[in-house]
């Protein structure tokens, strides 16, 4: 069938752009930003993702004021469609890797607002995310990341946050990824985390005279994947990092960090090394829609109906736990929190704010330095 993106001079197949290369499921593509204030203090995110093998386009938008996280989780079917509108959140290029504006329509779910979003610098590719598994593949996507700036409101709660050029991020991804929409296949034996240890780092930075992202992955003994760009802010080069290290310091009894050191040893042998600290509370990405979010659990990409709308209302004043309306709590492993940091190259020193992702799970993994003996099994 044909659609508007058909009648563009983009075509890669011999086909239309209403289907994909593959069968698989759980083929995506997604959008992902992260607007913080300086003191961190309010974190706000926005997703939105296509499953076009699933028939879906989903999206979420959260905003975390006064230790509350104000969420609304939205589903569609896709069918032919290509515009980014799902229930009343609309995501809109106004120029490709560079600008965006990011509406929720007012309703009675929690949130609503009109951002900006204005890249400060150009976007840069990770390198490819592959991954087989007992010979199958299980990982086959690409991303790319950019650092910007915000503006525009939002409101929650009944409470208006006018955002003036805030600190933010963004990603792209699209491809084949783990916990798309479908559950995975048995395939052979398996060792799980709690035997093997995982750890996931991902941070987005910038100074006043750097900036980048820095991904490190890393199972029990296998061979960890890093992935970054670090770019002079001065004089537009950037290096790649061939090394990634990482310290920790968690608040006692959780996986939750309190502050960490991020060592990245870059393409010409300079070592880049990050301190950061935790600002504010950090997002608990269930509420988006992420790691088994929605109320049915089955997180991102899952058919749900022809329009769908969630929204709630969640206490993030604990660093690891959230508490519901209904005053049940649970431990949330997939936390983004906004930091501040000090990045230290070849002695020069400048301060800055970043997003970062850490996760661990199961046995604390060798590639995860403890800077105290705080964390729990």
């Amino acid at each position: 069938m044909l659609t508007p993106l058909d009648d563009t001079l983009c075509h890669q197949l011999p086909t239309t752009f209403d289907h994909v290369w593959t069968s698989d499921p759980r083929w995506f593509d997604r959008y992902w930003f992260a607007i913080y204030s300086k003191d961190g203090s309010v974190a706000i995110q926005i997703t939105m993702g296509a499953y076009r093998n699933m028939n879906v386009l989903d999206g979420g938008a959260v905003m975390i004021v006064d230790n509350k996280q104000y969420n609304v989780r939205v589903s569609r079917s896709l069918g032919s469609s290509v515009e980014t509108v799902c229930g009343p959140l609309r995501v809109r290029p106004i120029e490709p890797l560079k600008s965006f504006e990011i509406s929720i329509a007012p309703g009675e779910h929690a949130l609503h607002g009109e951002l900006r979003w204005e890249c400060v610098e150009p976007a840069h590719e990770e390198y490819p995310h592959f991954t087989r598994l007992q010979s199958r593949t299980v990982e086959d996507y690409r991303r790319f990341d950019q650092i910007g700036v915000a503006s525009g409101w939002l409101e929650a709660g009944g409470r208006r946050i006018e955002i003036d050029r805030w600190w933010a991020c963004r990603d792209h991804s699209w491809g084949v990824r783990r916990g798309m929409g479908v559950p995975e296949p048995v395939t052979g034996p398996k060792i799980t985390l709690a035997e093997k240890g995982h750890v996931m780092s991902f941070l987005f930075f910038s100074t006043d005279t750097m900036s980048g992202s820095l991904l490190f992955s890393g199972r029990g003994d296998d061979k960890p994947y890093t992935t970054g760009v670090v770019t002079d802010r001065r004089t537009q080069e950037r290096y790649h990092a061939t090394k990634i290290d990482l310290s920790v310091d968690l608040h006692e009894g959780t996986r939750r960090f309190r502050q960490a050191s991020v060592e990245a040893t870059l393409e010409d042998g300079r070592v880049l090394r990050i301190s950061v600290h935790a600002r504010g509370a950090s997002i608990a990405m269930q509420g988006l829609g992420y790691s088994g979010g929605y109320n049915d659990g089955k997180g991102l990409g899952a058919w749900r109906s022809e329009n769908l709308l969630e929204t709630d209302v969640w206490d993030v004043s604990h660093p690891s736990k959230v508490v519901y309306p209904d005053g049940t709590q649970k431990e949330h492993w997939h936390r983004i929190q906004p930091v501040s940091l000090s990045a230290d190259l070849s002695g020069e020193i400048s301060a800055g704010m970043g997003s970062m992702t850490l996760t661990i799970a199961g046995k604390l993994p060798q590639h995860l330095q403890l800077q105290s003996q705080q964390a729990n099994a």
